[in-house]
């Protein structure tokens, strides 16, 4: 009977609405900013719509904009100032370059090489979408720009092993590598002191306590716990979220084949390939130049047409999927700033810390980590959530008698492996989040499983950290 109703998707917006106006009404806590808790309330009932299949999460972000607006709990200058940030231009401009890379042929060409050689399981290719961007991670200091890199190669490698981005085939493969794609930014961030934006500010944050966190020092430490990751999480997600094809005994002598079909480069491939090369040579030289990520992004676009590797019809036909998930990472990055500049993250903070008072050390450190991890339901941003509350949590646990040095360093690891939590909890997320091969529950309920994996294996790598560090 309850399932019945519960597969009524009317039963479960109305489950939601009610849930919002009880705490709309209910009693604010802890001296909280009024309007700050009415934005909160409707960013968390947002994420419930979106968890529990009432609304997609482009019409649920789109009503939480427009109710904030409405009730005046946001201006319009602030709700729509998260659609001019350069890195959500760099998110648009990547989706349609890796249509470039896909239509050129030259994503197949990648694909078929890659299956060919390791194409026997769907796992090995897995492990082959790891070592690719742990290889590249040094050179793009940003992990929204390496996801353009990476996600066009597992979008190849889907489509040329029979998984489109539909219902039937979906999970044949593609929503396998899809999430993997997700979980692989997350794990190379913070292999490298370079492969993530964030990743100097936390070794400022450290020097302030006189943890040197240089180039070295980072990979060192980070290399026994994110190898590990590397090793283990492939084949975590391969249990828990399983393709359908598993095996392909076939795909490398078919990829043989089919390369064999498709002959030496053709013009539209070589175009493209020198635009790619050229893009993330330059992203990687992107601080010392002092270029823009999204400039070059729309440097290469306009490569592509004037050296027709994509006609403007073609660029038109991909933009739709991009432009949805463009829209709605814009307005749950807006919401979630503006919850931090209300100030509600940094009360939550303190209201944690102030709990904690009297614990060993320890203790006060597992449940730190574990607090500093899974508050990022309620960010959009990985600097944002760093700038937020590394320091309030690196001072508590300091206080707290924690070695600085295991704290400074759990806190940086935290503030990349958490990024496969939820679909908006990096911009390096949203091109496979939008690829159409993962479900928004799926990518919840799987980065969580994943989340909860690492911060298992860094803890238990707290004794080398602490040793090296």
């Amino acid at each position: 009977m309850f399932k019945k109703i519960w597969d009524n998707i009317w039963f479960r917006r109305l489950l939601v609405f009610l849930s919002a106006l009880l705490l709309w009404h209910g009693d604010i806590p802890w001296g909280i900013d009024p309007k700050a808790w009415q934005l909160f309330v409707l960013f968390i009932a947002a994420i419930l719509s979106v968890l529990i299949d009432a609304f997609s999460i482009f019409v649920a972000a789109l009503l939480a904009m427009t109710l904030a607006v409405l009730f005046q709990v946001l201006d319009t200058t602030k709700a729509f100032s998260g659609f001019s940030e350069s890195f959500m231009l760099l998110i648009l401009s990547s989706f349609l370059i890796s249509n470039g890379v896909v239509k050129s042929g030259l994503g197949k060409r990648l694909a078929l090489l890659l299956i060919k050689k390791f194409g026997h399981s769907t796992l090995r290719l897995g492990y082959c979408v790891i070592a690719t961007d742990a290889l590249i991670g040094p050179g793009v200091p940003s992990n929204t720009a390496r996801s353009g890199v990476l996600y066009p190669i597992v979008r190849a490698l889907a489509l040329d092993t029979g998984s489109q981005p539909e219902p039937e085939s979906r999970k044949t493969t593609g929503s396998y590598l899809m999430m993997l794609g997700m979980v692989s930014l997350s794990l190379s961030s913070s292999l490298w002191l370079t492969a993530m934006a964030a990743n100097p500010i936390s070794a400022g944050f450290g020097a302030q306590f006189g943890v040197n966190m240089d180039f070295g020092r980072w990979i060192l430490v980070s290399s026994v716990p994110t190898l590990l990751g590397m090793l283990l999480l492939p084949y975590i997600l391969y249990r828990t979220f399983p393709p359908a094809q598993r095996n392909t005994p076939e795909a490398p002598l078919a990829a043989a084949e089919a390369l064999r079909e498709m002959g030496p480069l053709s013009k539209r491939e070589t175009a493209m390939a020198i635009i790619f090369t050229v893009m993330i040579i330059f992203w990687a030289l992107a601080n010392a130049l002092n270029l823009n990520l999204a400039i070059i992004t729309f440097l290469g676009l306009a490569a592509m047409i004037i050296f027709n590797v994509m006609s403007i019809q073609e660029l038109q036909e991909g933009g739709g999927e991009a432009l949805v998930t463009f829209l709605w990472f814009a307005i749950m990055y807006v919401l979630s700033s503006a919850l931090n500049e209300m100030g509600f993250m940094k009360v939550i903070g303190e209201k944690i810390s102030g709990q904690l008072v009297g614990f060993s050390w320890p203790v006060v450190y597992v449940v730190l980590i574990v607090l500093y991890v899974f508050i990022h339901y309620l960010f959009v941003s990985q600097t944002a959530h760093l700038l937020a509350l590394f320091g309030v949590f690196l001072e508590v646990g300091n206080n707290a008698g924690v070695p600085v040095v295991l704290m400074v360093y759990m806190l940086a690891f935290a503030t990349n492996f958490f990024s496969a939590l939820t679909p908006q909890a990096s911009s390096a997320n949203v091109l496979f989040a939008g690829s159409g091969y993962l479900q928004q529950q799926e990518v919840y309920k799987q980065g969580f499983l994943v989340t909860v994996a690492c911060l298992i294996i860094y803890m238990l790598c707290s004794p080398w950290i602490l040793a090296v560090g």
